[in-house]
């Protein structure tokens, strides 16, 4: 995800994107004070941007496309969650 300076390390390989989402919900999890709404949206629209690469880039390997999509349907409910979330609080 995001390296020590705050630069973000792209996701690649399958793994990457398993403990990239398992990160990102950590993140968004998270109460401290360098996890502020900017850095949760910009990791997310991040992540949803290497996933989408992904998918693409292994579009014609239907076993290795089936784990990104599964990956893209674990944030899908993802991000139902954060925004059945938002409209309880508001």
């Amino acid at each position: 995800m995001f390296d020590k300076s705050g630069q973000w390390i792209h996701l690649e390989t399958f793994e990457d994107f398993d403990n990239g989402l398992s990160e990102l919900i950590d993140l968004w999890s998270s109460t401290s004070k360098t996890a502020t709404k900017a850095v949760k949206e910009s990791a997310l629209a991040y992540f949803k941007e290497d996933l989408e690469a992904a998918v693409l880039n292994w579009a014609d390997n239907k076993a290795k496309s089936k784990k990104y999509v599964a990956i893209g349907a674990e944030l899908a409910e993802f991000e139902e969650a954060l925004k059945d979330g938002s409209s309880q609080k508001g």
